[in-house]
């Protein structure tokens, strides 16, 4: 079958690398899967149009609002899989929320990541009830074996031989809805008192003007740094060295990189929201934090008990492992491909 696959597709976002990790599930199962930014395309017609010149005979889409609205209408089965933005700050906006519940109406299935994303969009549109399925994102983390840690404080301006060097790292595209700066303040203050530790804060700049407000603050606070976006490989070696990933974020949908920091065997503090409460228990799996004292006293926690470090990341290479599993992913996408498939049968 040949298939439209609609997505936001900055690079290096977590977005994206949901997107091709999906699209290679639906090209072993045999289908051509054409991968396109869903802001690629300015108009309905404008996909029309390419869906006939491509000779396409059903689509996908990563994001409700982003994808959907996009590939409905056009006489093609689709599918959907809920990302985060459209489910957390989308169903807000009422004309954005009458437009999902159409794209609902027409889509033969949807895909929620967590099982509270899917109580959201039931008690959202009641009338998907029936063809919400839910399915964790599944993980596969490949470090560069060939990556140069020391470089890469170089590159950071950390100074390496600080004793019992503890790099947090902080992963995610400059947007608001990430709130890179959240923490910045009060881990400066501790940078002040032990100036082995610091915050790394990587990734895209998905907003130019949040983008400039980041780097003029990261400038002139010590203690944090900001590098650009890394590929894949790389940015999974770096969380390899680190000594924990950070997530700041005001919502999530489900966020790989603390997925991947699990896989990797490297610690997780996490701002505790729902998308991020839902694969962190705390104490167990990670630590929770919900304001950024509470952050640093964690963070401290952790630094001076490696029993706690070592049962967190034993407990979280298990959940992942158990919960987010590459082939499961794989076989639910195939089977879900299939019911458009009969649908074009019919």
């Amino acid at each position: 079958m040949r298939l439209l696959f609609l997505a936001v597709l900055r690079r290096h976002t977590g977005n994206a690398v949901t997107a091709q990790r999906i699209r290679d599930h639906l090209e072993a199962a045999g289908h051509v899967c054409i991968l396109k930014d869903a802001f690629d395309f300015g108009s309905p017609s404008e996909i029309a149009n390419f869906i006939k010149a491509e000779n396409l005979e059903a689509a996908v889409a990563l994001h409700l609002y982003r994808g959907g609205r996009l590939v409905q209408g056009h006489g093609i089965p689709f599918g959907i899989i809920f990302g985060g933005t459209d489910l957390n700050e989308d169903v807000n906006h009422g004309e954005k929320n009458k437009v999902m519940g159409k794209v609902l109406e027409e889509a033969r299935f949807a895909v929620a990541f967590t099982e509270s994303m899917k109580e959201m969009a039931q008690t959202q549109w009641p009338h998907a009830r029936g063809k919400i399925y839910v399915q964790n994102q599944g993980i596969a983390t490949v470090p560069n074996a060939t990556f140069n840690w020391n470089t890469f404080l170089q590159h950071s301006e950390i100074n390496q031989s600080a004793d019992s060097l503890h790099v947090f790292l902080l992963i995610c595209g400059l947007r608001q809805v990430k709130d890179p700066l959240y923490l910045v303040e009060a881990f400066s203050e501790w940078h002040q008192e032990e100036p082995n530790v610091y915050m790394v804060i990587v990734g895209p700049e998905v907003d130019p003007v949040f983008t400039r407000e980041v780097k003029a603050k990261v400038k002139r606070t010590p203690g944090v740094r900001l590098i650009g976006e890394m590929a894949q490989e790389d940015l999974h070696a770096v969380v390899k060295n680190c000594f924990a990933v950070v997530n700041s974020s005001v919502s999530e949908g489900m966020s790989a990189a603390i997925l991947e920091a699990m896989d990797l065997e490297v610690p997780v503090l996490a701002r505790n929201i729902p998308g991020n409460a839902a694969v962190v228990t705390h104490e167990v799996t990670g630590l929770l934090f919900s304001n950024p004292q509470e952050f640093v006293r964690l963070a401290k926690r952790l630094v001076s008990d490696p029993a706690l470090e070592k049962e967190i990341v034993a407990n979280a290479r298990e959940y992942v492992r158990k919960h987010h599993s590459w082939q499961v992913e794989r076989n639910t996408y195939r089977h879900l491909i299939r019911t458009l498939q009969r649908s074009i049968e019919d």
